[in-house]
């Protein structure tokens, strides 16, 4: 029947099974010819390809897909220690994520695109950029950015927040049909979501290009998303003069204002020339006491994100969907749809 290897190991891996777990729960499964197939040598007869995917509780219309959403397009803000399993695991439901997102572009429309990148390897830097992303998205230059998961939404980026382990921020990507998607961790601090948000944002905005080979690439385009960042909440233009000598006394009032962290505005003076390195440690050291600078004080405020649940309501309410119909419709597993929508939670534990 010419079954689609590469969807067996994705159901595979997303249901966190090595080949030789697999193996030992199917009748008549070896390790070695799993392992053939998956290369694409296709030693298995369709009755036990057939067998294994029912195992796995994915439909066997899935095999006729071909998803990438590729994590290799994906840009991530995480840990260096997260572990293999949990980064396979956090990719694959991204991976879904996307497919979602383009199956229900069949039946209703997401929001226009309308943010330009721009290519930063044609000398654009990350702090221009951010100037221009602000302009396209009407923010005046001397405001901060507010209601932020409206403000993206809005001008088409598709946003999802879930519990994650907290060694892992976000990650932006487009979809297979082009839809860009930002998926941040639900658990976190609202200051640390804005930054991850702007942080991804400037993924978006500045490498989806065809970028020349660098052995250190990933720490570069991780350094420009965090200037893109840092000049997208906090323009140095209206800052600046707020930043020389600064105290801790205020920053209570300056993260109040520009709505990021204390953490993030120290960095932003140290960047911007404003204190010198050892008032910067100074600062920091100071936050750090007490448990401060995991737990600051003061209260930001976040919006929060709509798209995703909206068009899964708009399909069960409107279109008259129920969650049997819509993973028929999908090709994927009631328990997949149940987990994304119904929850709006990715649980992964450490």
């Amino acid at each position: 029947m010419g079954f689609n290897y590469r969807q067996l190991i994705f159901a595979r891996e997303y249901r966190g099974l090595t080949q030789s777990e697999l193996a030992k729960n199917i009748v008549g499964l070896s390790q070695s010819n799993l392992s053939k197939y998956e290369k694409g040598f296709g030693l298995l007869s369709d009755e036990m390809v057939l067998k294994i995917i029912d195992f796995l509780g994915f439909p066997e219309s899935w095999l006729d897909h071909n998803i990438s959403n590729l994590p290799e397009n994906a840009h991530y803000r995480k840990r260096t220690t997260i572990t293999k399993k949990i980064k396979t695991e956090i990719e694959y439901s991204i991976r879904l994520i996307g497919y979602l997102v383009d199956q229900m572009s069949n039946s209703i429309e997401w929001p226009e695109v309308r943010l330009v990148p721009l290519d930063i390897e044609e000398g654009y830097t990350p702090e221009i950029i951010a100037k221009n992303t602000r302009k396209l998205l009407r923010i005046l230059p001397n405001e901060p950015v507010k209601s932020i998961f409206t403000l993206l939404e809005n001008f088409g980026i598709i946003v999802i927040e879930f519990e994650i382990t907290e060694k892992f921020d976000g990650v932006s990507f487009i979809t297979d049909k082009g839809n860009p998607v930002i998926i941040l961790n639900k658990s976190f601090t609202n200051d640390r979501k804005r930054f991850t948000l702007a942080h991804e944002l400037g993924h978006l905005m500045m490498h989806d290009f065809p970028i020349p080979y660098h052995r250190n690439i990933e720490k570069i385009k991780e350094n420009e998303a965090n200037r893109f960042a840092s000049e997208f909440l906090m323009p140095a233009e209206f800052i600046k003069n707020s930043l020389f000598n600064l105290k801790l006394s205020s920053l209570g009032q300056l993260k109040s204002y520009w709505l990021t962290s204390m953490a993030s505005i120290i960095r932003r003076a140290k960047d911007l020339s404003c204190i010198s390195e050892s008032h910067f440690t100074y600062l920091t050291i100071e936050l750090s006491r007490d448990g401060k600078k995991k737990n600051e004080d003061g209260f930001v405020f976040i919006d929060e994100p709509s798209l995703f649940i909206e068009a899964y309501k708009l399909h069960k309410n409107e279109l008259d969907y129920s969650d049997l119909e819509l993973s028929n419709a999908f090709n994927i597993p009631v328990d997949v749809i149940q987990r994304f929508f119904n929850t709006s939670r990715l649980r992964i534990i450490k």
